[in-house]
């Protein structure tokens, strides 16, 4: 009997891997950062904003919105798009707690052996 190898690891680590993925494009962190700078956007003006046809701004924006980093309201023929300041807010502290945690001991200092 085969299972999904994610169920070996706890719900924290598999969402800070589910937001670190999402983060690891470029065009996601610019939306993120614009979205931060504005508080609310309209889809198109992201577009506008970014070096990126609508359709690709679109992927991104459904990306991040699955993962609720982001939420879109339908007004009108518009999209308005904000960040999810309180899941971005855990996420922050989660990340933060990772790598102090991971930063905590010097065992492997450059110029020191690993062993």
């Amino acid at each position: 009997m085969t299972y999904a190898k994610t169920a070996a690891f706890t719900e924290e680590q598999q969402q800070l891997a589910r937001v670190a993925k999402a983060l690891a494009h470029p065009a996601r962190v610019a939306i993120i950062q614009l979205l931060a700078s504005k508080k609310t956007c309209i889809s198109g003006d992201i577009a506008a904003e970014l070096p990126l046809s609508r359709t690709t701004v679109s992927q991104h924006l459904q990306e991040l919105k699955a993962l609720d980093l982001i939420r879109g309201e339908i007004d009108g023929l518009t999209v308005c798009y904000c960040l999810n300041t309180e899941l971005l807010r855990q996420v922050h502290q989660q990340f933060t707690a990772f790598f102090v945690e991971s930063t905590a001991n010097e065992a492997c200092a450059p110029g020191g052996s690993c062993c």
